[in-house]
C-alpha cells in the first residue's frame, strides 16, 4: 500500500476554501436568523385572551399637551382596585387587535352635514390595521348595520356611503345594538358612536346601556357635534350632543370630542384611530370574586402624564354569569 499525500500547495489551497466556505454559510445562518426575527415581528399580533378572572384594561396615556406617549414600561404604572394598588400579571404596549363598530347619527339634523360625517368615518376605517375587523351601522328613527364583521376596508367604506337618513334620534338603542354585535366575540371590543344630539326616540336608556357595557367590557368613544338646521317650515334648531356620551365614554375607558366645526370631524375619527392603536394592555387577577362592581384606576408614576382607561368591572369569575346582563 502506498500513502497519498497533496502536495503543499494544494493542500493549503483547500484549506483557504474551507475556512470560506464555513465563513460563507456562518453568514447564511446569521442572516436566516434575522431574516426569522424580522417575520415574527410583523405576525399580526394576537388577541388577548385572558386567563380565568384576569382584569384587562386598556390605557391611553397623554402628556401635558395631550399628545399620545409611547414605549412606557409595566414598571411606569399603578392599577388600584377599589383603592387598593394590583399586582400587574399582563402587560403588552403592542397594537391590540380590536372588533369595532362605527354607529353613526344620520337623523334628519344631520341632512347638511352627513357627508362630511361619512368622510370623516372613512379616515378612521382606512386606518384600521389587518387584524382589526369591523362593522358599520346607523340610527335615525330606526338602526341598521352591517351583516357581519370585516377587515375589508373597501367593503366599510361603501357601508358608509351607503347609509341612509330618518327621522328621530334612537341614540341609545344604537349602542345598545352595538352591544348586541359585540356579544360572544373575544379580545378587544370598542364602539365608536357619533351623535349632533339628544336622544329621542330610544327604548333603551342611557343607563342600562352604561351597565351593559361594564359587564361586557366595551370600550366606547363618543363624537359629538353641535350642528344647526331647519326644518321645512320651521325656526332654525341649534342642537347638541346627548350629555349621556361623556359619562358613557369615560366609564368605560374611551375618549369624548365634542365639536362645532364639521371639518374638526375627520381629524377626530383619525384620533381615535391612533388611540386605539397606541394603548396599553394591563391585567392583574383580583382576590376578591364578589360579584360587585369595583372602582378601578391606572395612574402613571410620571405626574405630569394623564392615564386613562375604564373606571369599573364586575368582580365576578369568568364561567359564573354576570349580575345585570341583558
Amino acid at each position: 500500500m502506498h500513502d497519498h499525500c497533496l502536495p503543499p500547495g494544494l493542500e493549503q489551497l483547500l484549506h483557504r476554501q474551507f475556512k470560506i466556505a464555513m465563513r460563507i454559510l456562518a453568514s447564511i445562518a446569521a442572516a436566516a436568523a434575522v431574516i426569522t426575527s424580522l417575520s415574527a415581528q410583523e405576525t399580526p399580533q394576537k388577541t388577548f385572551k385572558a386567563s380565568t378572572n384576569t382584569v384587562a384594561l386598556y390605557a391611553t396615556v397623554t402628556d401635558p399637551d395631550k399628545r399620545l406617549v409611547p414605549d412606557l414600561a409595566q414598571e411606569d404604572f399603578e392599577v388600584y382596585d377599589n383603592g387598593k394598588l394590583q399586582t400587574l400579571t399582563t402587560f403588552d404596549n403592542r397594537p391590540q387587535p380590536i372588533s369595532v363598530i362605527v354607529m353613526l347619527d344620520t337623523s334628519g339634523s344631520m341632512t347638511l352635514n352627513i357627508e362630511f360625517l361619512k368622510q370623516a368615518a372613512e379616515q378612521f376605517v382606512i386606518r384600521l390595521l389587518p387584524a382589526d375587523k369591523a362593522r358599520v351601522g346607523a340610527f335615525n328613527d330606526k338602526v341598521e348595520i352591517d351583516a357581519s364583521f370585516t377587515n375589508d376596508r373597501d367593503a366599510l367604506i361603501s357601508s358608509i356611503k351607503e347609509l341612509d337618513y330618518g327621522n328621530g334620534t334612537r341614540l341609545w338603542d344604537g349602542v345598545d345594538t352595538s352591544l348586541d354585535a359585540l356579544e360572544g366575540v373575544e379580545g378587544r371590543k370598542v364602539i365608536v358612536v357619533f351623535t349632533d344630539g339628544d336622544d329621542t326616540a330610544s327604548k333603551t336608556s342611557s343607563g342600562k346601556v352604561l351597565d351593559r357595557a361594564r359587564i361586557a367590557e366595551v370600550m366606547i368613544y363618543a363624537i359629538g357635534l353641535e350642528s344647526v338646521y331647519q326644518p321645512a317650515g320651521m325656526a332654525r334648531v341649534r342642537t347638541r350632543p346627548d350629555r349621556g356620551l361623556r359619562r358613557l365614554s369615560d366609564e368605560t375607558g374611551g375618549g369624548y370630542y365634542e365639536f362645532k366645526k364639521t371639518e374638526e370631524l375627520g381629524p377626530a375619527f383619525t384620533r381615535v384611530a391612533q388611540e386605539l392603536h397606541s394603548q396599553y394592555l394591563l391585567g392583574f387577577t383580583p382576590k376578591n370574586l364578589d360579584g360587585k362592581v369595583h372602582k378601578l384606576e391606572v395612574r402613571s408614576k410620571d405626574p405630569a402624564n394623564k392615564a386613562r382607561a375604564r373606571r369599573s368591572y364586575v368582580a365576578t369569575a369568568v364561567n359564573q354569569p354576570a349580575p345585570g346582563g341583558k
